[in-house]
Order: structure tokens, then C-alpha cells, then sequence
């Protein structure tokens, strides 16, 4: 049950003040305390968090990275469609790599946040000498710079920075480093059988017959242990019969060479009901050798599953290292809270769980599985009514204090433990404070169950889309107040017009031009080198692209415009250049790539489904506002 008693909206004056536990610390800067995990103490803060998780109703997260796009073009802007927005965060997620991932269990009772902020710290270090998941990454100045500005200790971070392996990692690691304790459950479902050959039946008597004949030395050596001579003799029966031992118990490996016999050796262990059998990996996955070991009673047995079994479980938490704290969330099914979902979750997908599907409804699929409830605050904001998506924390709180009243008082127990109250995760408890006051705006009367309007905004995979239906509509937006839909059939891209043109001359230029340029159209600039032309009008955006491969035929304007270089493109060449991963410093450059071999005519494209977009001017990148 999600115990979330939210507040009157009847109260009129916003107040954020912390509770008795954080009446020392400096409010007015908000210097909330974060509990910073590194490898020396995670084992402890693995327990603790375990509790807070089962413990509070949701949970909010946030990843420090060191970068997440090379060029402006590369970031998620406000006319891609969804598929486009996955391809771009999915580049950024392969190539960049997370120093942070902060974590904060979170509860909203009454008129309180009670949170649990942990901030951990994390490095890819290939731990078990298997290559994985040490690998490099790029790295942006600017990320790194402010993570510096922050004190960010990245010589702590390289040497005491948590390491980790994704699902997919473990389970070829378990299959790489040859240790048969990993192997032990797999012997509980052998191959199916089959009707024994002359030659099984053969090896089957012969392992039998080698087992009955270890057992008994083994046994023997047990009862004739005074006599210096029956030492001697007892030890070379060990010898003899290949008896080893594994801990303090006697062993025997038997050399596989197939599954087949892995089969065949655990049905003529079947006979003896003393002995547990491991199976040794080797260096390729397969079974190179199945280890026997002897117990020497039924409870001694049942004792050394148990030890074997806690054993694997402590070698697995090696494994996964900071995934561990993932599958605890996931496990918890507790709703997630984040800021900018498809860049954030690119990343956990990435880095936590698999290599990215190819396509977003894969990857939404893929993720819900793991995280049924998914929450973008940046989406949120947009739902309770604001005109644009912000993309800071700082500048979305001052929002809400401004258009909405409520009262929330953060707390974070004294029972949490010694924190920090450094720089190092502070914007999870800012996501955590952010989505408490959305949540009252969007269901003010809610009791402690959650609310259906508050469950149709999960999981929305682009903060430019209004629900989960819009990833099969693919629609965007466009508008400079109010978001206005449009078929993506009215969007030109633009290049090749030099340099140090800015929005306004652009389209001063085009509006003399032609005629497709008399209704109302709108020009911004998608980085320095492209620029996006929005028509109003239907039909016009196709007439101007038509003239402009026919080389501007009978229009002068245009034809000067062709000849001095400049190039335009339907927004299918965009869609191509994202989906074929022609990222590059330019869109213009990956433009022109798209357009090699190929002509860009909207009529070929006419059997395709007609799709939209948002516009939305204030969110692209004005070169005259810089």
C-alpha cells in the first residue's frame, strides 16, 4: 500500500522547512544531508537501504554522468518523435558512463516527506578479472567540470567507486569463472533423458564401479588411522582412486566431455546417497568435470548444501555489486521516481540490465518488466498545466511555489545514520520534494491508496508526449505559447546557408523567396550549421521541397539560394540519419550522409503512416537569444 496522505490545496502560503532532525543544518541554502556509499562501506549501506525500500511508498533516483550528448542537435529536442528520442538517448547511454547514481526511499504522510537519500558512487572495475565490465566511455567537459565545482573526489571514485555487472554480464560470469559452486543448482534439472546406448550403459558401470571403490578407501582410511604403515598405505589408495579434498571432506573429480555424460554421471550418482555432486565449469561455459564429495551423514549433507548455497549467494552479491540495489527496487515493486525518464533509463537499461533493444517499444516493454511504475517529473509538470518542460530542478520548484500553495515539511530521520551534507546527490531529494507537490496538485484528495489520475501518467517514455498511447501515435508538438500538433510532412531541415545566419535573417530571406513562404511559417535553428522550417499551411512544405530538388527551376530566389549550397530535407532524411546512427558534430554533415544515394521525395514515403510532432519554438536553440 502506498501510504501517501496528501495535503489541502485550501493552505496559501508555500513553506518548505525541514523537521526537528535537521534543525542545525543550513536550510536557507538547502544543504540536505546524502549518505555517501562507496566500496569501503556499501556492505553496511546495502542492509540499510534493504529496509528503507520495503519501508516507504516510492522511490526517487538520479544519475550523475559524464556527459550525455556531443552536439546540440544530439540532445532530445521538442520535435522528435518518440523512436527519435530513444535513438538519441540510447547513443548517449552506450557512450557515456554514470560516476553517481543517487537513490532515496521516500514516504509522503500528512504534511511530511520522510526520505532516505543514499548517493552512490561507482566506477566500471573489471573485480573478477574477467574483462567486464571495464570498458572505456567518453567523458564532457562540461559534466565533469561541474561535478569538480561540486568537490566531486574522482580519485575516490576510481579506486573506491562501486563496481557492478549487468544481468546479462552475470550471467555469462557465472559461466566464466570457473567456479563450481555456481554450478550446483543447475544439477537439480539435468538433460532430458534418453534411452541408454551400449556404450552409455558401459560408462555408467564403469563411473558406479570407480564411486563404490572411493567411497570404500575413503571409509577404510577412516577405521586404519594408528599404524604409521596404514597411513602410508591409506594414502596411496587416495592416490590411487584420485580422492581429493574439498574443504575438510573427500572428493572426486570425474572429467566430462559432453552434456551427455554430465547427464549419465549424475543418474549413476543417483545410488549413493552420501555424496552431492557440483558441476566444474569451464573456460567456454560448458561442464568440463563433475566434482563428487563426500559427506559422512544425511545431516552432515544437508549441512553442506546450506554451506554451498550461502557460499553462491555471497559470490553472486560480489558479482552484481551496486546492481544489487536495483534488483532490491525492482524486487520491491515500489514505483520509481525520476527527473528526464528516457535519458535516465536509457542509462540504468544500459549499464544495469541488458545491452538497449533496437526500438523504444522493446525498451518500454523491457523496462516495465523490471520497474511496473515509472514516474518523469519533467512529464508531471506538463500534465498540472506548464507551457514548457524545464529541464532544471531549481527553476520547476520555484514554479510550483509560485502557481501552487501547500505545505511540506522534509524529513530525514535521525535513525537514518551519519550523512553527508557535501554537494554529492542532493538533486534526488529535490525530485522527491518536487513530486510530492505534483502529486498534490494532480490529486488533492487522495487517501493511501494510489490515485487513478496520478497512475495514467506513469511510464511516459518522452516528456513531449501526453500519454503511453502517443509512442504508437508518434505525434510531436510545435508552438511558441501554446504546443500545436502538426504532421511531420510540414517540417523542412535547412543547411548549407554559411555561417553567422541566425533565425530572423533566415527567415527574412525565405519569405521572399517563394511563394510557399506568403502563409505562416516559423524558423529555428537546430544547431549552428541547420536550421528546421515549420509550415502552417498543408501542402507547402512538399511544393518547396519539390523545388528545391528540381535545382529551383523558375524561381530565381531559390535557384541563387541552390546554387550558393544551400539543401533542405523532409523530416524522413532527420528520421534516417537517427535511426542509421549518423551522429555527427554537424547535422548538417549527417544530413547530407542520409541523403547520399538518395532522393527525398515526400511521395515516397506516402504509404507510410502520417505522423506528428509538437512544436515548440522557446525550446529550441536560438542562435539569436545566445
Amino acid at each position: 500500500m502506498w501510504q501517501r496522505r496528501l495535503l489541502s490545496t485550501n493552505i496559501h502560503k508555500a513553506s518548505f522547512e525541514a523537521s526537528a532532525p535537521l534543525q542545525n543544518r543550513n536550510l536557507k541554502n538547502r544543504k540536505w544531508a546524502v549518505k555517501q556509499v562507496k566500496k569501503s562501506n556499501f556492505v553496511e549501506a546495502l542492509d540499510e537501504i534493504k529496509t528503507h525500500i520495503a519501508n516507504s511508498d516510492f522511490v526517487a533516483v538520479s544519475l550523475q554522468k559524464t556527459g550525455a550528448f556531443s552536439s546540440p542537435w544530439q540532445k532530445v529536442l521538442p520535435f522528435d518523435t518518440a523512436d527519435i528520442a530513444y535513438f538519441k538517448a540510447k547513443y548517449a547511454a552506450e557512450r557515456f558512463q554514470m560516476f553517481q547514481f543517487a537513490v532515496c526511499p521516500f514516504s509522503v504522510k500528512s504534511s511530511k516527506l520522510i526520505a532516505y537519500p543514499y548517493n552512490f558512487h561507482l566506477f566500471p572495475r573489471d573485480e573478477l578479472k574477467i574483462g567486464m565490465p571495464s570498458y572505456s566511455f567518453l567523458c564532457q567537459s562540461s559534466y565533469l567540470t561541474a561535478m569538480a565545482r561540486e568537490g566531486f573526489d574522482f580519485n575516490a571514485c576510481i579506486n573506491d567507486g562501486i563496481s557492478y555487472l549487468s544481468r546479462a554480464q552475470e550471467s555469462a560470469a557465472k559461466d566464466r569463472t570457473g567456479n563450481p559452486l555456481l554450478k550446483y543448482k543447475e544439477i537439480h534439472s539435468p538433460l532430458p533423458k534418453s534411452a541408454n546406448s551400449v556404450a552409455d550403459s558401459m560408462f555408467v558401470e564403469r563411473i558406479k564401479s570407480r564411486i563404490r571403490n572411493w567411497i570404500s578407501a575413503c571409509q577404510d582410511s577412516e577405521k586404519k588411522t594408528d599404524a604409521n604403515a596404514d597411513a602410508l598405505i591409506n594414502s596411496l589408495r587416495k592416490i590411487v582412486s584420485g580422492s581429493e579434498m574439498f574443504g575438510l571432506r573427500s572428493s572426486l573429480t570425474v572429467d566430462v566431455c559432453s552434456d551427455r555424460q554430465v547427464q549419465l554421471v549424475l543418474e549413476s550418482l543417483n545410488n549413493f546417497t552420501s555424496v552431492v555432486p557440483l558441476l566444474v565449469p569451464g573456460k567456454e561455459g560448458n561442464t568440463q568435470a563433475v566434482r563428487v564429495v563426500l559427506t559422512t551423514s544425511e545431516e552432515d549433507k544437508v549441512a553442506f548444501e546450506k554451506e554451498l548455497q550461502l557460499k553462491e549467494e555471497e559470490h553472486n552479491k560480489r558479482i552484481r555489486g551496486f546492481r544489487e540495489v536495483i534488483d532490491l527496487i525492482s524486487t520491491s515493486q515500489k514505483p520509481v521516481v525520476a527527473h528526464n525518464l528516457i535519458n535516465e533509463f536509457t542509462f540504468l537499461h544500459s549499464k544495469f540490465l541488458a545491452p538497449l533493444p533496437s526500438t523504444i517499444n522493446e525498451f518500454r516493454t523491457s523496462l516495465c518488466s523490471i520497474f511496473p511504475y515509472i514516474f518523469d517529473v519533467n512529464h508531471l509538470m506538463m500534465a498540472i498545466g506548464s507551457q514548457r518542460k524545464l529541464n532544471k530542478l531549481s527553476a520547476a520548484i520555484s514554479q510550483m511555489k509560485r502557481r501552487f500553495t501547500g505545505q511540506l515539511n522534509v524529513e530525514i530521520p535521525e535513525t537514518f545514520g551519519p550523512s553527508d551534507i557535501g554537494g554529492h546527490g542532493r538533486s534526488v531529494l529535490r525530485i522527491c520534494e518536487l513530486f510530492a507537490k505534483l502529486s498534490l496538485t494532480l490529486s488533492p484528495d487522495a487517501a493511501d491508496t494510489a490515485p487513478p489520475t496520478l497512475m495514467s501518467e506513469a511510464n511516459i517514455f518522452n516528456p513531449h508526449l501526453s500519454s503511453p498511447s502517443d509512442l504508437l501515435d508518434e505525434d510531436v508538438g510545435i508552438s511558441t505559447k501554446d504546443t500545436r500538433r502538426i504532421n511531420i510532412s510540414d517540417l523542412v531541415f535547412l543547411w548549407g546557408f554559411g555561417e553567422g545566419m541566425s533565425a530572423r535573417k533566415l527567415k527574412n530571406l525565405l519569405s521572399s523567396a517563394h511563394e510557399a513562404f506568403s502563409g505562416e511559417f516559423d524558423v529555428r535553428m537546430a544547431d549552428t550549421n541547420c536550421a528546421v522550417v515549420v509550415f502552417w499551411n498543408p501542402g507547402f512544405a512538399e511544393r518547396f521541397l519539390e523545388i528545391m530538388n528540381s535545382g529551383g527551376m523558375n524561381h530565381e530566389p531559390l535557384k541563387d539560394l541552390i546554387s550558393e549550397g544551400v539543401r533542405a530535407a523532409s523530416y524522413r532524411t532527420y528520421q534516417r540519419v537517427c535511426e542509421q546512427g549518423l551522429w555527427e558534430a554537424d547535422l548538417a554533415d549527417a544530413l547530407d550522409k542520409a541523403l547520399e544515394g538518395t532522393v527525398d521525395h515526400v511521395e515516397a514515403n506516402s504509404e507510410q503512416e502520417p505522423l506528428h510532432v509538437s512544436w515548440n519554438s522557446d525550446e529550441l536553440i536560438n542562435l539569436d537569444d545566445l
